[in-house]
């Protein structure tokens, strides 16, 4: 397998890539969408929402606290989870750039 060679990019567009990556798995989606729910959350509320195991789990939350997209903070024995607004603020405005290019654009492209 070749390399990536990120080294030929921005570190905006590396940074935005490792965000679609760490949201491209269904099991992410699904832990955002549960954070969101519950505004924040421990790992064991996780484990009894999703249909995966908890080593599982764990494995997804440390990739999307990895990329940025969540934090988390210890509270006894868990950690408390809970969405990272620097990380979505990026895909956010990754986003609206391509939305207003669209809006200005008015079909008239191919």
């Amino acid at each position: 397998m070749g390399t990536t060679k990120t080294e030929h990019f921005t570190i905006q567009q590396n940074e935005l890539a490792m965000l679609a990556k760490a949201i491209g798995h269904p099991a992410r989606i699904a832990i955002i969408e549960y954070l969101i729910k519950v505004d924040s959350c421990i790992c064991g509320d996780i484990v009894n929402e999703l249909p995966l195991s908890q080593p599982t789990i764990s494995q997804h939350l440390k990739e999307l606290k990895n990329a940025g997209l969540i934090k988390g903070n210890f509270e006894g024995n868990t950690i408390c989870y809970c969405l990272d607004e620097n990380g979505f603020e990026k895909i956010k405005l990754f986003f609206n750039h391509v939305n207003t290019y669209l809006e200005n654009k008015k079909n008239q492209c191919c």
